[in-house]
């Protein structure tokens, strides 16, 4: 009985794991996908290569605060992960 006991609980610390990994992991995805559209023209090429250059103004509406999201995120689970 003990052992299915510490079966579970190694189980549930393992999923924790992993839910950090994958939540540090989302976080320094998002922060690169963010920062290359913002400092760099790739998102202006593709926007204007299938017509959407109209939206070009509006991207620093949406990309900085993404950008912020994603650093807030990689910086939470880096924390999480040093505390654990």
């Amino acid at each position: 009985m003990s052992v299915d006991i510490t079966h579970r609980i190694s189980h549930a610390d393992q999923g924790r794991r992993m839910t950090e990994k994958g939540l540090l992991r989302v976080g320094i995805i998002g922060t690169v996908v963010a920062a290359l559209c913002c400092f760099t023209p790739v998102l202006l090429v593709l926007l204007g290569a299938v017509g959407l250059s109209a939206a070009i103004g509006w991207l620093d509406y949406v990309l900085l605060p993404a950008l912020a999201l994603f650093l807030g995120v990689t910086v939470f689970a880096l924390c999480k992960r040093r505390s654990a």
